[in-house]
């Protein structure tokens, strides 16, 4: 099924004439979410009167078959309360839902669907310890990240970040800050932050922030009059056409005439020729220059040869 189909059809089953309590259409709104063709999920909106009959409906197989519940969590609205989401998924027919649903600021609270999806627990405490929202029939509410005796709830708008007014954040300086001990800007508080004069441990404590007095009208260099400023008679003048240069001051080229004749050139016959330029030594010359002659080895004496006479006498 679309995301589309997925929406109309959670509508239909909710306002069908055989349902436990049929629904008025108007109450309900089905569309998309974004995320493209992979990560499109159905979202309808219902009356919290609603919520637990539309989750049993999502669930149960003959509907949508939305066996997995995902997550749930709130958004705060300021004046318009508070929106409650959750995100339940069909490991069978491989699509979600959506479901929301907004509850009044002053007294939030809505069903508990803990009955219908077990792994919803926890995160109905958490939505409950965060944001204040009560969950009725939920058995066991207990605070799940905050420390015991904790007071207020952190993720609602209007809660004070106490760590914030208490120490600077650390970082880079505000601009205009320095060491040199100049005036500093006030710096801008972000969304939840109060006033340290207003809230905290400083209350009442701390000095407005320095500015930097501004010079007086007598103190500001005066400007000059008109009448101290040189008249346009008394400005030099620019240089005319006829104070530059005319053409015929300039240096003139050299001519033809001036340049040497050719007959004054050598002739040809006069340059020395490739004859006439000393030869180059070979590479046997370039060696035999490069290394020094060796000294001739002495001849050895021959030695006397024996007689042929001497050698038969023996004999």
């Amino acid at each position: 099924m679309t995301p589309e189909e997925v929406g109309e059809r959670l509508v239909a089953l909710l306002t069908a004439d055989d349902a436990d309590a049929p629904v008025d259409p108007s109450a309900l709104t089905a569309g998309v979410s974004g995320g493209g063709a992979s990560f499109a999920r159905a979202v309808v909106d219902v009356p919290v009167a609603l919520w637990w009959s539309a989750l049993g409906v999502a669930q149960d197989q003959g509907g949508l078959g939305c066996d997995f519940f995902d997550w749930l969590s709130a958004v705060d609205e300021l004046e318009g309360g508070f929106g409650i989401v959750a995100h339940v998924w069909s490991t069978r027919r491989k699509h979600g839902l959506l479901l929301r649903t907004r509850v009044p600021r002053e007294a939030p609270s809505v069903e508990s669907v803990v009955d219908l999806y077990p792994g919803a627990a926890w995160h109905e405490r958490e939505t409950h310890e965060m944001f204040g929202i009560v969950f009725e029939r939920h058995p066991d509410l207990r605070p799940l990240l905050l420390p015991p005796g904790f007071e207020g709830h952190p993720l609602r708008k209007e809660f004070v970040l106490a760590s914030r007014v208490a120490k600077a954040w650390p970082g880079a300086k505000e601009p205009g800050e320095s060491e040199a001990g100049a005036a500093k800007r006030a710096p801008m508080r972000p969304p939840g932050v109060p006033d340290p004069n207003d809230w905290g441990p400083l209350k009442g404590q701390v000095p407005p922030p320095e500015r930097p007095a501004r010079r007086a009208p007598a103190d500001r260099p005066a400007r000059s009059a008109p009448a101290d400023r040189p008249a346009p008679g008394d400005r030099p003048a620019r240089p005319t056409a006829a104070d530059r240069s005319a053409p015929g001051d300039r240096p003139a080229r050299p001519t033809a005439a001036d340049r040497p004749a050719a007959a004054d050139r050598p002739a040809a016959a006069d340059r020395p020729t490739a004859a006439d330029r000393p030869a180059r030594p070979g590479p046997a010359g370039r060696a035999a220059s490069a290394e020094p002659a060796k000294p001739a080895e002495p001849v050895k004496p021959a030695e006397p040869a024996e007689s042929t006479e001497s050698t038969e006498g023996e004999g």
